[in-house]
């Protein structure tokens, strides 16, 4: 059967111990060069960076590696965890990344994150800086103010995925492409029960990162930050304040993009993504 028949990226399952657990996690992967480790948005999974995996322009530099964090995707729940219930905190979530990246053995790995894993991106630069090349948080800031009622996320009466897709679809720029849109969404309508909630614990009560950032060494290790116009959980000012607090940081507004630039509108992402990537490139 031709080898042209399917799209770059192998799937695979990876045991790895987080939190003194052992937990069977599903990385994908493509390409070759600079390792790119990609974090996955809240209550989704790693299939939103399919687009970059088959993007030439990406994988002929860079090997793009994105994971389902335990509990979405194709990762279970570590044994033994299903009746506690899922709540993600800022230990644990910096952690599980590091730890990812050690046992894929990446060598000062580039890490790209979206929202949650924008957020961690800025305690990653804060926590362990000299273990990546780079780190770019997409939708990333500070601290966000609530605007929505979590506990309508994990309700017997309510269908949560149902929810979760309303709630995020007017993230999505009026812009996006109606596939893209159906796609994004459609992984919101999939996720576990309470799962999105538990991602929501880190965002909203456990990673307030205000006049905490100052000390990032962005010399050493530099920090993109790039934000969808249409994005209204982290808002332009949100990544804009977050970058002034930081000396050295780079942040870019995206036109015509919302909260999910990679999945949503991959075309017009790229435009913003490639220059980024070939400046740490040619760093490197």
């Amino acid at each position: 059967m031709s080898q042209e028949l399917y799209e770059p990226m192998v799937g695979r399952y990876l045991q790895v111990e987080l939190e003194g657990r052992s937990c069977r996690v599903y990385v994908e992967e493509a390409g070759q060069g600079i390792p790119l480790l990609c974090l996955h948005t809240a209550g989704a999974d790693g299939r939103q960076f399919r687009h970059l995996m088959c993007d030439e322009a990406v994988t002929s530099h860079y090997r793009v590696i994105a994971f389902d964090m335990p509990w979405h995707g194709k990762s279970y729940p570590p044994a033994g965890a299903y009746a506690e219930g899922y709540r993600l905190t800022s230990d644990a979530y910096v952690g599980m990344v590091v730890a990812m990246s050690r046992r894929l053995q990446l060598n000062r790995p580039v890490v790209m994150g979206c929202s949650i894993g924008g957020r961690v991106v800025l305690q990653l630069a804060q926590r362990h800086g000299p273990e990546f090349r780079a780190l770019i948080g997409l939708e990333a800031a500070d601290h966000q103010l609530p605007w929505y009622d979590t506990a309508w996320l994990n309700r017997t009466d309510v269908h949560g995925g149902e929810v979760c897709a309303a709630l995020v679809s007017g993230l999505v720029a009026p812009q996006s492409p109606q596939q893209y849109r159906d796609e994004t969404l459609w992984q919101y309508k999939q996720g576990g029960p309470g799962v999105f909630q538990g991602d929501l614990y880190f965002y909203r009560a456990d990673s307030d990162l205000r006049g905490k950032l100052g000390d990032i060494d962005t010399q050493r290790t530099p920090l993109y930050l790039l934000t969808g116009e249409y994005d209204f959980s982290c808002t332009p000012e949100d990544t804009l304040r977050t970058a002034a607090s930081i000396p050295g940081a780079k942040p870019t507004v995206m036109r015509e993009v919302g909260h999910f630039p990679m999945s949503e509108n991959p075309q017009q992402f790229r435009q913003y993504i490639l220059p980024v990537l070939e400046e740490i490139r040619t760093r490197s």
